[in-house]
């Protein structure tokens, strides 16, 4: 099989992969760098120039896996889609949503080249994104090859899926993003135990050591004490959220911690995409059991729009607590503004629940110590930082014991590192070095082609 990473830039953003399985051209994810914009956040689709795909795979929908799709599918007008059944019923709404964004970034003025696709190009190729239930194997024939395709459950995400291969003699298995651990809301990875030939993993959480004192459980009672403290001494608790998934796992915790009488009573504030897709997982829920989510949570915390105006570096009036986008605090998004209202008050508390780009500003106000100045350099304002800054154990991707674990027991003769900043591909290859040492273990340079 010859493989090549298609993410300029390495580590985490635009994730996407070619896979040459005898005269099969496969392309799996097709991701947008959420720290660029324009052309550059987009995978070297150059690379495929010339190539006719057979068939494009998506792991699941966050925009790091999806959001240049429509790029892929335009310069492929034939390749058809495939992806897990609840991948299928988010996917448009996250391209739309991605459109609506730069279309917006277009009026501001920040890139030319903007949009990269509108609304119209999403409807039209709505008709080629089929979606295939989880542990359905799935015959897919080219000119001359074929390969069996089965989608496995992989938490981390509604939809998410491992991929499965089978080609010939060969058996490939792709993990996406994955979580081993069950989430409130969503089962853990139930990945296929035994042999592969090639394995294609993700090493997110690499660099992260494991708190042994510290679990699920444990983190979810830390975070809900934080924001009782907060809303005590009279300040606001922002929590800086993905839209699709981390919304929904946190209201129906909160929800679960108001009915035990755990959480004190204050305005919750949510909106954006993230509301929206609450009716998604309502639906998925319904339709595949394959998320537990009902979305009469939002009506029972009484959830209230976030305030559309409210100067930036001003603390606001109304305090609360906040569920905002972006999870990492990206410039321009509703949590970065509100982190500039709230980082220069020693009342209130910024809590992270999710991975943070080191790169994102939310990466960097995690390395930012109190008393410290931090700029939010898009909305003009320094600040001070006095509020309580913390980071919540409550990741999305899989602890690296465990996904060591998985590869262990695969004894793969070939690993691939993907999904992860240097230091966690590093952690994970001196592993498989000790470990492994008769597997061939690859850390791909974007745009080089490899034989795996």
């Amino acid at each position: 099989m010859k493989l090549i990473d298609l993410n300029r830039a390495g580590g985490i953003g635009a994730n996407s992969h070619y896979l040459r399985l005898g005269d099969l051209s496969i392309l799996v994810d097709c991701g947008m760098n959420p720290k660029l914009s324009g052309r550059a956040a987009t995978p070297d689709l150059a690379r495929l120039r010339g190539t006719t795909l057979d068939l494009i795979i998506i792991t699941h929908c966050h925009l790091d896996h999806i959001g240049s799709l429509p790029l892929a599918m335009r310069d492929q007008p034939n390749t058809p889609v495939l992806m897990s059944t609840s991948s299928r019923m988010l996917i448009e709404r996250m391209l739309h949503n991605s459109a609506s964004v730069m279309m917006r970034q277009k009026a501001e003025g920040d890139e030319p080249d903007l949009p990269l696709y509108t609304h119209d190009e999403v409807d039209r190729i709505a008709g080629r994104l089929t979606g295939v239930p989880f542990r359905h194997a799935k015959k897919f024939r080219g000119t001359r090859d074929e390969v069996e395709i089965t989608f496995h459950p992989a938490g981390h995400v509604a939809g998410a899926a491992g991929v499965e291969l089978k080609h010939k003699h060969r058996h490939i298995f792709i993990t996406g993003d994955c979580l081993f651990e069950d989430q409130r809301i969503l089962p853990g990875a139930k990945f296929p135990a035994g042999h592969f030939d090639t394995l294609i993993m993700e090493t997110t959480r690499g660099a992260t050591e494991r708190h042994l004192d510290r679990n699920r459980t444990s983190e979810l009672a830390r975070l809900v004490e934080s924001i009782n403290q907060t809303i005590k001494r009279g300040g606001s608790f922002l929590i800086p959220v993905f839209a699709l998934g981390r919304l929904q796992e946190l209201l129906t915790i909160l929800h679960d911690a108001r009915k035990f009488g755990r959480l004190t009573e204050c305005p919750i504030f949510a909106s954006g995409l993230g509301m929206d897709l609450c009716d998604y997982f309502d639906e998925i829920t319904r339709k595949t059991k394959h998320i537990q989510f009902n979305r009469s949570v939002i009506k029972e915390l009484h959830i209230k729009p976030s305030p559309r105006k409210f100067t930036p570096g001003e603390d606001p009036q109304q305090n609360g607590l906040y569920l905002l986008g972006s999870g990492m605090m990206v410039e321009k998004t509703p949590s970065y503004a509100m982190a500039s209202c709230l980082l220069g008050h020693a009342r209130n508390s910024i809590g992270f629940v999710g991975y943070c780009d080191p790169d994102t500003p939310g990466g960097k106000l995690l390395a930012t110590k109190s008393g410290e100045t931090f700029l939010f350099s898009k909305v003009n304002v320094k600040a001070k930082v006095k509020a309580h800054v913390e980071r919540f154990s409550l990741s999305g991707h899989a602890e690296r014991d465990d996904l060591l674990e998985f590869a262990l027991q695969a004894t793969p003769r070939s690993i691939v590192l993907t999904h992860g900043d240097q230091p966690a591909r590093d952690w994970f290859a001196r592993q498989f070095q000790d470990n492994l040492p008769k597997s061939k273990v690859i850390d791909p340079v974007p745009g080089q082609e490899y034989l795996v």
